[in-house]
């Protein structure tokens, strides 16, 4: 086991010690810049979504929407409220920044390996869909690189489907006895129960929850963030001057500077919104829509949502309220949100957050179990290895909430996110024109006047994209 250890601690020092941060980083500025800054060019279109107008789609396929709350809920989850307490600890006010920074380019990022993700998707025989980096990199690069697409399948299934899982299930039965006196135990069994009735009616049952789950989390949580803010109106321009001198070294909170600041807002913004990571195209692929690109534009603003919105909200509850000391290493992230809320609205908000924090965890397990079965359907067709795998997945859920100390055994997770995401970058970086002739197909089609551009199978005749996915019949107009 030392030896494992050791193993999978030297692919974490070579992935996320050091390089893959950076690369992620320049990756996201080349597509922002090679692309036109789309992100930017899309922005209003991608408040379309919201409206939640099916009315030309197949009943019985997920909508665009749909897809847009699964993959939010599992993008916003405990790092948006711890995580960006310790970001905002250790690298000062000035994190917040470029946590806004990396989402901005990290935007650009999801809309081009979410198009591909729908140009690549495979139609099951009705009106559900399977995709991601595993079929664009089979179907895109060809099969020569299909042993590329099994890497990326077994590290997508050790991190997100298994060991994820298990943190998830630690943190809400740890955030259950913390502020409800209710033993692991008992958690861990409800759980088990609500996990199970959801994952086993598939991505349309999950997609019905998190259609549920994700408005209230969000709005709920975003409400208690304006409040704070409206009560602390007359501090907000110093709490804004304080982001931006901390960003720049200007007004150095912390030690390391404006070193600390963009080590820690970069960090965190990435592990937020997921952006290159190749997790999240899995659901984008899901969804039935006129074009890849429109999918791309609504995955974009998922990575809005949890970035700019949501970790924003953290860092305004904290930095308003007057429990945060700078530089105070070692503190829990999820104590400092806590108290900075306690300061603002008295001691019934510690529950409001636990409950937050209830919602974010659970929409996360679902969301990472879904992402677990595509991968196993990357590795084998087989339908009883589906089923193996969620019966496994509510195991170790089970298994994460009753014994804290079992997480431990999931030492690999980390390490094989870093090797999920360099796989995925090599994949985007060969695709990366493709995505392109697709993004000018739709932005053509905007200039000559179509309102919902429509993508034409026949237009690219040369890639290997599954045409009863893109069967123009599924609309009614």
């Amino acid at each position: 086991m030392e030896n494992l250890e050791t193993f999978f601690g030297v692919i974490n020092d070579l992935t996320w010690g050091w390089s893959l941060i950076p690369i992620l980083v320049v990756f996201g500025v080349f597509m922002t810049l090679m692309s036109g800054f789309v992100q930017i060019e899309f922005f209003k279109r991608m408040f379309r979504v919201l409206s939640g107008d099916n009315q030309n789609q197949d009943p019985n396929a997920l909508s665009a929407r749909a897809a847009l709350l699964v993959s939010v809920g599992g993008r916003v989850g405990g790092g948006n409220i711890a995580g960006v307490a310790v970001a905002i600890t250790l690298g000062g006010p000035g994190a917040v920044f470029w946590m806004w920074m990396i989402a901005l380019v990290g935007m650009a990022t999801a809309l081009i390996e979410c198009t591909l993700a729908q140009v690549y998707k495979q139609s099951d025989g009705s009106s559900a869909f399977r995709g991601g980096p595993a079929d664009y990199i089979r179907r895109g690069l060809g099969a020569r690189y299909g042993w590329l697409a099994v890497i990326y399948a077994i590290c997508l299934l050790a991190s997100f489907g298994l060991g994820f899982n298990a943190f998830q299930g630690n943190t809400v039965a740890g955030a259950v006895q913390e502020s409800f006196g209710v033993p692991r135990l008992y958690t861990g069994l409800a759980l088990v129960v609500l996990t199970g009735f959801v994952v086993f009616g598939g991505i349309k049952r999950i997609a019905k929850a998190a259609d549920v789950i994700v408005p209230v989390m969000a709005l709920g949580y975003i409400s208690l963030a304006v409040l704070a803010i409206i009560l602390n109106i007359t501090e907000v321009p110093r709490v804004l001057g304080d982001i931006v001198s901390s960003a720049f070294g200007f007004n150095e909170a912390v030690a390391g500077g404006m070193g600390a600041a963009i080590a820690q807002g970069l960090r965190r913004g990435l592990f937020s919104n997921e952006a290159g990571l190749g997790s999240a195209p899995n659901v984008a692929a899901t969804a039935l829509v006129r074009h890849p690109v429109s999918q791309g534009i609504t995955q974009s603003f998922s990575v809005f949502i949890d970035t700019i919105l949501i970790c924003s909200c953290t860092a305004f509850i904290i930095l308003l309220g007057d429990v945060y000391v700078p530089s105070a290493e070692g503190i829990d992230g999820v104590v400092l949100t806590t108290q900075s809320l306690v300061s603002h609205f008295g001691t019934w908000s510690q529950y409001a957050l636990t409950f937050a924090i209830l919602l974010f965890a659970f929409s996360s397990v679902i969301y990472n179990t879904y992402l677990g079965e595509n991968a196993m359907a990357a590795i084998t067709k087989s339908k009883e290895a589906i089923i193996g795998l969620r019966v496994a997945i509510l195991g170790i859920v089970f298994l994460g909430a009753v014994a804290p100390n079992a997480t431990s055994v999931f030492f690999f997770s980390d390490p094989m996110m870093g090797i999920l995401a360099v796989v995925n970058l090599v994949a985007l970086m060969m695709l990366f024109p493709t995505a392109m002739r697709v993004v000018d197909d739709f932005r053509k089609q905007l200039r000559n006047g179509v309102e919902r551009p429509v993508f034409n199978p026949d237009d690219f005749q040369d890639l290997n994209l599954d045409r009863e996915a893109w069967d123009t019949k599924r609309w009614n107009d």
